[in-house]
């Protein structure tokens, strides 16, 4: 295992025992529940956007660690964007995903690029990024009750 495999596996380990973001967002303004029937993953997905930038962004759920790891690095990374560019960013990663071309530039989307090695785990990696594009597409709603 070469020195970039061991700090991709790091990577990927840091953010399922410590996600980033994993709690109920009250003020979110968007919510969107995606579940990958397959493997019995879920994400809830909670957002507030404001004047078209995702102001917060969080998840909770009950995934594996490939989803955990990816959802709470979406989190960090979509943070301040705008639609355009959430889609410029999950475009990336799904490449990343798809191909196992990692980009020198993102170490944190690189240490998904093992993954398309197994097919399946794609839709794990991909489960909060669908969610989150889903919830950019949707009217504001109330804030969830808490």
């Amino acid at each position: 295992m070469s020195d970039f495999d061991d700090l991709y596996r790091d990577i990927i380990l840091d953010h399922n025992r410590r996600p980033r973001n994993r709690r109920r967002l009250p003020t979110a303004n968007r919510v969107v529940t995606a579940d990958n029937p397959t493997c019995g993953d879920n994400c809830t997905v909670y957002l507030r956007v404001e004047g078209g930038r995702i102001a917060e962004i969080s998840f909770e759920g009950s995934s594996c660690a490939i989803s955990q790891a990816s959802t709470s690095i979406m989190t960090s990374q979509l943070k301040g964007k705008t639609v355009a560019e959430a889609e410029a960013a999950f475009a990336k990663f799904k490449n990343v995903v798809t191909t196992g071309r990692a980009p020198e530039d993102e170490p944190e989307q690189a240490a998904f690029a093992g993954v398309h090695a197994f097919p399946a785990r794609i839709k794990c990696a991909t489960l909060g990024w669908h969610a989150a594009l889903e919830a950019l597409q949707q009217p504001d709603q109330p804030p969830p009750a808490s």
